[in-house]
């Protein structure tokens, strides 16, 4: 069972990222804030999860949620700035779009800046242990599946409808045959060394 919050009494978001190690597209992250007493059969970390599954739950945390918001960041600022300030900066634009300011922020994996006036803490594998984190991780992953399907619209070559941009061996095989696009992220290694 994943826990709901690390403090109690305190109004706390859980945030989280998508898409730090695709070749394509932004990085997506999610904020929000869930009621103390909120439960789901199918809550979980979202790599747990069907995509299926990530649907159908989508829509009821969104109506049950206090708040939540939703951000990208895209491939030329992951190319200015690198993935993981990138990253970074996707959950604390989250957390500024809520519609209330957290009292607390408990944020997925080791690594974030301090968001003004907030206490944080991060939980390496924290959307395998907290609801608001699981959530968060749902939101982030459907709303950037979401962007890569449009992408692929635009650039069908690649794949992204179903590879998210994400670097299958079919995705650098037409990176190497037709080189990159404009949504691809030059400051990665877009193909191995030969």
């Amino acid at each position: 069972m994943l826990e709901a919050k690390l403090k109690t009494g305190r109004v706390e978001c859980g945030t989280d990222e998508a898409g730090r190690g695709c070749l394509a597209g932004p990085v997506t992250a999610a904020a929000i804030i869930l009621p103390d007493d909120f439960k789901h059969p199918l809550l979980n970390d979202s790599k747990a999860l069907t995509e299926k599954q990530r649907l159908i739950i989508e829509p009821i945390l969104k109506e049950e949620a206090i708040s939540y918001a939703v951000t990208h960041i895209g491939n030329d600022k992951i190319d200015k700035i690198n993935i993981l300030q990138a990253s970074v900066l996707a959950m604390h634009r989250a957390i500024e779009k809520l519609d209330m300011t957290p009292e607390f922020i408990a944020v997925d994996g080791n690594y974030f800046k301090e968001y003004p006036k907030i206490e944080h803490k991060c939980i390496v594998k924290g959307d395998a242990k907290y609801l608001h984190i699981a959530a968060a991780s749902i939101l982030a992953k459907n709303a950037r599946d979401r962007f890569m399907a449009n992408l692929d619209k635009e650039y069908p070559a690649y794949g992204w409808k179903t590879n998210k941009g994400y670097p299958t061996k079919a995705h650098r095989q037409a990176i190497a045959k037709i080189g990159p696009s404009p949504y691809h992220r030059t400051s990665f290694k877009l193909l191995p060394d030969n």
